[in-house]
């Protein structure tokens, strides 16, 4: 038999690495901005066109490379950062698997600039799909320059996997903020098709979350701080009140490196038992440090999750550092049932000294010496009492020829009719219109039909209703809105404010009106009918949150979604007890739809029993 197995081109073992190194632009943007760290920058930019389609490029200005160096970075497992299999478990750095370049050189055009501090000129060197084009010397600052331009373009298939630029912008969005949070001691710009998204200067870490997240986070921040022999803790946590329903604002970093664990995460959740409300999750920006040796990072292609030595003693710290300083600063409810207010300290008399108590005694005080004048007072007012019910008789005379007549008993009253006015329906009809219909569990809506019986879920199918009047609105354009007295202002990331900028004329045939949209806000003065003015930032922070995860790349379909998010936020939700005529309503709207049998996410809205069905349960 002949030998069938052979070793793979370079090429194409870096195309197959690359498939574990780059997924979208995202990750090369934090292949680039981790190196970029590791080589000691302090200032660096971060340039994207297309969300990273057309073009990703780091500079920094960083300790640069040698002419070897710049070269060799290009070859599969070349790195600076460690040297034997130790060194794994005391790590410090970022970048350390060697595949990173090599990996993105394979699958796009990669123009790399470097220059270190001692050399007079730099090194410039071109490469495309794994084959160097060039390599000459150039003129160029101190640091290095990476531009990463056509990605995937020897490989089509993947290129076609990419989400919209939308999408793809918003994960590019979301590394950037992991790497800008974990290190607030560096400066960081961000440019977007030649416009400024992030420009963070080096700050503090409470002022480097207020400039990622707006002003109005800083009001919303609580500060933890723990150190212990096994973990030190510090950052903040956000108030309870200010929780979202997506989890858009979680960051764990260990050793600043940023991770992913619903272990730590459960650990946070417990320390807010009982202050969030069902389906909302609270903020939190921890850094966690912790011996190097006591965690692996090695065990997943983005090294986003680690694996910890003692994740019991984390947890237990995590939850009680967090419960101890949501109660320090008077966020948590507190029962003490030994202290008293009654025994608290005036502030008028904080000051003062306090007074020896004197005693007063009248020596010529007698109980005894007015007993007859006493008396005498009491007789009085007894007669002056009877004086008033003497003629007490008077107010019963002429009841007997009053208003009830002795001629005809109680028993035998009668009372007026209404009309009867014969009904132009037969029978049949007539009952179904007054059929009654049930509430089950406040969720689901019960009705009889012909055949049997009809169980509708009720919030699905307010969404279709909702779902197919919005789809309406939108397209002819016409909805009605309600003012509002005083509007609302609302804020917002850049982002954010994006999204809104591109759904605002869809928003506003749905009822919204924007009377400005601004830098880190908008404004808002009107809103659909029906809509609860407390409900204004819960649906459209629920509107980003579904728009950054699903945008299609077709306008009708872009609507679709538009419908569909409101449909879902503004629904009856299943706990809401409605009365009858509400009941009724729905019935009533969902069989008017265009399609009652399924839900805007293609679920069932309701299911019919036959009388057979119901009679085989017996």
């Amino acid at each position: 038999m002949a030998d069938i197995i052979q070793l793979l081109p370079d090429h194409v073992a870096n195309q197959i690495a690359a498939g574990e190194v780059v997924q979208r632009p995202a990750s090369v943007v934090k292949e680039l901005l981790e190196n970029a760290i590791d080589a000691h920058a302090t200032e660096i930019k971060l340039i994207i066109k297309d969300a990273g389609k057309t073009l990703v490029q780091v500079i920094d200005n960083g300790q640069g490379m040698s002419v070897t160096d710049a070269r060799l970075s290009f070859e599969r497992h070349a790195t600076s950062k460690i040297k034997n299999a130790e060194d794994l478990f005391q790590l410090n750095t970022k970048g350390f698997r060697g595949e990173a370049l090599a990996s993105i050189a394979a699958i796009a055009h990669v123009e790399l600039k470097t220059k270190t501090e001692i050399d007079e000129l730099g090194t410039a060197i071109e490469i495309e799909g794994s084959k160097v084009k060039s390599q000459e010397v150039s003129v160029t600052p101190k640091g290095t320059s990476v531009a990463v331009k056509n990605l995937f373009f020897n490989i089509p298939a993947r290129r076609n996997f990419l989400k919209s630029d939308t999408v793809e912008l918003r994960h590019i969005t979301d590394e950037f903020h992991r790497v800008a949070l974990a290190h607030p001691d560096l400066s960081f710009v961000f440019y977007h098709n030649g416009g400024e998204l992030f420009n963070l200067p080096v700050e503090n870490y409470r002022q480097r979350i207020v400039h990622v997240f707006g002003a109005k986070t800083n009001e919303k921040l609580v500060p933890v701080n723990e150190s212990t022999e096994v973990l030190k803790i510090s950052g903040f946590v956000g108030k309870p009140e200010f929780s979202k329903k997506t989890r858009s604002e979680q960051f764990f970093f260990v050793n600043n490196r940023f991770i992913k664990s619903p272990y730590l995460n459960h650990a946070v959740s417990a320390a807010y038992d009982g202050l969030l409300k069902e389906g909302y999750h609270p903020s939190y920006f921890l850094n966690l440090s912790v011996d190097p040796k006591t965690i692996d990072i090695n065990i997943h292609p983005t090294k986003t999750e680690i694996k910890f030595d003692d994740e019991h003693t984390l947890y237990a710290i995590l939850r009680s550092a967090i419960k101890h300083s949501l109660g320090q600063f008077n966020i948590a409810p507190v029962l003490d049932f030994e202290h008293q207010e009654q025994f608290n300290t005036p502030y008028s008399y904080k000051d003062k000294m306090a007074k020896t108590p004197s005693i007063g005694v009248d020596r010529a005080y007698n109980p005894f010496k007015d007993q007859s004048n006493h008396k005498t007072s009491v007789k009085q007012n007894i007669s002056y009492t009877k004086k008033h019910n003497e003629s007490w008789e008077s107010l019963y005379v002429g009841l007997d020829s009053g208003g009830i007549s002795s001629e005809k008993p109680f028993r035998e009253l009668s009372f007026e009719s209404d009309t009867k006015t014969p009904s132009i329906f037969d029978n049949e009809a007539r009952i179904d219109a007054q059929k009654p219909t049930f509430q089950l569990h406040n969720k689901y809506i019960i009705s009889t039909i012909k055949s049997g019986m009809l169980v509708i879920d009720q919030n699905r199918a307010h969404q279709r209703i909702l779902y197919e009047t919005f789809l309406k609105h939108i397209t002819v354009k016409e909805a009605t809105s309600q003012q509002l007295l005083f509007p609302i202002v609302l804020d917002f990331t850049p982002s954010e404010l994006e999204i809104i900028n591109q759904l605002k004329e869809d928003l506003e045939h749905t009822g919204f009106v924007f009377k400005a949209i601004e830098e880190n806000s908008a404004t808002i003065s009107g809103v659909p009918i029906g809509v609860p003015e407390s409900e204004v930032s819960i649906i459209l922070e629920q509107l980003i949150s579904d728009i950054e995860n699903e945008v299609p790349d077709t306008n009708f379909s872009a609507v679709d979604l538009l419908a569909k998010s409101l449909a879902k936020s503004l629904a009856i939700k299943n706990g809401q007890s409605l009365n009858s005529s509400e009941q009724e309503h729905v019935v009533n709207s969902l069989f008017a739809c265009k399609e009652p049998n399924l839900s805007p996410t293609n679920k069932l809205t309701f299911i019919t029993w036959s009388v057979e069905e119901i009679e085989k349960k017996f």
